[in-house]
């Protein structure tokens, strides 16, 4: 596969397909329509996105990154890199190639080399998993990938750089608010600071809302990318920052 052949595509929310030196990674896949109270406001990925996967990266347990249904879907024996405390929580569910990273751990994936870094966030409560954490990814080949998944702001970001060529950087919720534990588009770009990639993408925002609610207070739908451009322009001017719809494409090249 070429340079220009390396690519990544934002499916919505926590999802994003990694193409790399011929690897397709996939993120906190969530590819149904409806998860529990949330409903998907854009539309779901093409099938396509979940084919011929070398690994699945899995951040933590909480249900809009961890969907069960949409593992199925793409099938049980699909590997799966997931974070400490969860892996009986998978295997109980009949995933058979699941191997669990703490912080500094690493796995192959094709000819990518993936590491699970920190992430200040929690890691969800489900049944089967013993304290389970949460986790953030790098992606490691000709092209260097920093997937976040859920995570606040801290300190040893900064040591995941130099030399990355993206930040996969979330920037809101699933709802009107955010709670600890997570980025909103300022501290997403206080983020992007300490990391200095040469380009960001902002995640985790603009996908799920709880049904109903989206006509009364829709906002946040809409609202956090482009106060995520502003706050960069302000905070990381350095770093190009591309704005994702769902389904879109950006070239690595």
């Amino acid at each position: 596969m070429s340079l220009d052949a390396d690519r990544i595509t934002y499916a919505g929310h926590g999802t994003v397909l990694v193409e790399v030196d011929g690897a397709r990674l996939l993120t906190d896949p969530l590819l149904r329509r409806r998860v529990g109270p949330l409903a998907r406001h854009v539309p779901p990925p093409q099938p396509a996105i979940a084919e011929n996967l070398d690994a699945i990266l899995i951040s933590h347990l909480h249900r809009d990154h961890a969907d069960l249904g949409s593992l199925r879907r793409i099938g049980r024996r699909t590997p799966l890199l997931v974070p400490p405390g969860s892996r009986r929580f998978f295997e109980r569910h009949g995933f058979d190639a699941v191997t669990e990273l703490g912080p500094g751990d690493s796995a192959s994936a094709g000819r990518l080399t993936v590491i699970a870094t920190e992430a200040v966030h929690d890691g969800g409560r489900r049944r089967f998993a013993s304290r389970p954490e949460a986790i953030g990814f790098l992606v490691e080949g000709r092209r260097r990938i920093y997937f976040a998944g859920d995570t606040d702001l801290f300190p040893g970001m900064a040591h995941f750089g130099p030399g990355l060529d993206l930040a996969l950087l979330p920037i809101w919720g699933w709802g009107p608010s955010i709670g600890s534990g997570h980025l909103d588009p300022e501290r997403a770009a206080r983020a992007a600071a300490l990391l200095s990639p040469r380009a960001a993408v902002p995640i985790h925002w603009g996908t799920l809302y709880p049904i109903g609610l989206a006509r009364l207070h829709g906002s946040p739908l809409r609202s956090p990318g482009p106060e995520f451009v502003e706050q960069m322009q302000r905070l990381a001017p350095q770093v190009d920052v591309r704005v994702l719809a769902p389904g879109e494409t950006l070239s690595l090249a």
